[in-house]
């Protein structure tokens, strides 16, 4: 069988499969999987458009690694073939660990569970499945291979994930402030002390990465419909677990009874390859569903949660520089009980609040570094000389409250 495909990508063009191996990998279902994930969860509800996956990212990282590689060796950096093949493998699979609705259902499916951590114990799965072939990827993904470089390329502040996410999130979403230079960001890396540098003929493209990234997290990621209709599905999901604590039959694929019924732990995951088989086998699909068959239940918290989602009968938001007051919380869910007919425990199904953070920023930890014409490294806060990369690094938060305010379901 001839395993040298290419895919034919809407923001880079054909993407090769460089090895028998990644090709392997593509395969296998548990990747397969991330065809079935959104990668922007429920942000179409704002921009039509954003209906791209987690393996539309996750082969355009792959695709944006091996141009960096090849770059960074026309440099004179030297890099095996091994290593070349591990660090693809190592960004192809960084998001892998994704569950239904991507970041949405993190902390509502699993409690206290990161995706990073899910990542984890799949790729140590397809390792045992491919015999320890990716031994490499598995400890550059860890931070544990000596050459510190390659995990700055999969996770740190400037790497292939951010470059990829940032063009895609763009291009689907129509968001053209979110648009960056990665092609010449790329052309621009070299290696220094075993640390990723960017030469300083590349500050401004660096300056505009910072920005695009802090316009999409207040455009796109924490849009307030975004906000919204995540909160409404965090609510649904919440409500059936709830329901199904209580004895009470509820409709539900196989897997994703499994995780309504338990809260499955850390631990349980490493214990029992059955959870971990289970949960990559869930996917948005199994999400909707659960919501049209409950959209015609018996419960009328679950229904008119559904029927929200469904109908797009999305709550009001409200931001706020303050932390909103608790009488005004108290005010709002008083109403949702009086409209709906409700008790107090049911009613707060219908309201959320809380806080959201964004800093396109942190040097402190891994900072970008840029190689100045003198051969110094700067992090790029000292050698730019604009005052608003400053101003990115701090952490700007702001409160929402939201509640139901189309009852006429």
């Amino acid at each position: 069988m001839n395993k040298k495909k290419i895919f034919n990508d809407p923001v880079y063009g054909f993407v090769a499969v460089p090895t028998d191996l990644i090709f392997d990998i593509i395969e296998h279902p548990f990747f397969q999987k991330l065809r079935r994930i959104k990668q922007l969860g429920l942000t179409d509800f704002v921009y039509p458009g954003a209906l791209h996956t987690r393996f539309h990212h996750a082969i355009g990282a792959m695709h944006l690694m091996s141009i960096t590689l090849d770059n960074l060796r026309s440099k004179g950096n030297e890099i095996s073939q091994e290593e070349y093949e591990a660090a693809l493998i190592a960004i192809l699979l960084h998001d892998i660990g994704h569950g239904p609705f991507s970041h949405t259902l993190e902390y509502c499916l699993l409690k206290g569970i990161k995706h990073e951590d899910i990542s984890f114990l799949v790729i140590k799965h397809l390792n045992k499945h491919f015999g320890g072939a990716l031994d490499l990827a598995i400890r550059m993904f860890c931070d544990q291979y000596e050459r510190k470089f390659f995990h700055q390329l999969v996770s740190s502040q400037l790497d292939i994930d951010r470059l990829d996410y940032l063009n895609r999130d763009s291009f689907f979403t129509g968001v053209s402030e979110g648009t960056i230079g990665a092609d010449r960001i790329i052309k621009m890396l070299d290696v220094r002390d075993d640390q990723i540098v960017v030469e300083e003929k590349g500050i401004y493209s660096i300056e505009n990465f910072l920005s695009a990234r802090r316009l999409m997290y207040w455009q796109v990621y924490l849009h307030k419909t975004t906000i919204s209709s995540e909160k409404i599905l965090v609510k649904l999901i919440t409500r059936a677990k709830d329901l199904i604590s209580n004895q009470e039959p509820l409709f539900s694929t196989k897997p994703l009874k499994l995780f309504l019924e338990n809260e499955i732990t850390l631990e349980d995951f490493e214990n029992n390859d059955a959870y971990l088989t289970a949960f990559c086998s869930l996917d948005d699909y199994d999400i909707w569903a659960a919501i049209k068959i409950w959209s015609q239940g018996e419960d009328k918290v679950l229904r008119l949660l559904a029927n929200m989602i469904l109908n797009r009968r999305l709550f009001k938001v409200v931001l706020s520089n303050d932390q909103i007051q608790d009488e005004k919380i108290k005010e709002k869910q008083t109403r949702i009980i009086q409209k709906l007919n409700l008790n107090e425990k049911e009613s707060e199904y219908f309201i959320a609040h809380g806080s959201m953070s964004n800093s396109a920023y942190i040097s402190e930890g891994q900072s970008i570094n840029i190689l100045t014409k003198n051969g110094k490294i700067l992090d790029v806060a000292q050698a730019s000389d604009l005052p608003n990369i400053k101003a990115m690094s701090k952490i700007v938060k702001k409160y929402y409250l939201c509640w139901a305010k189309s009852l006429s379901l």
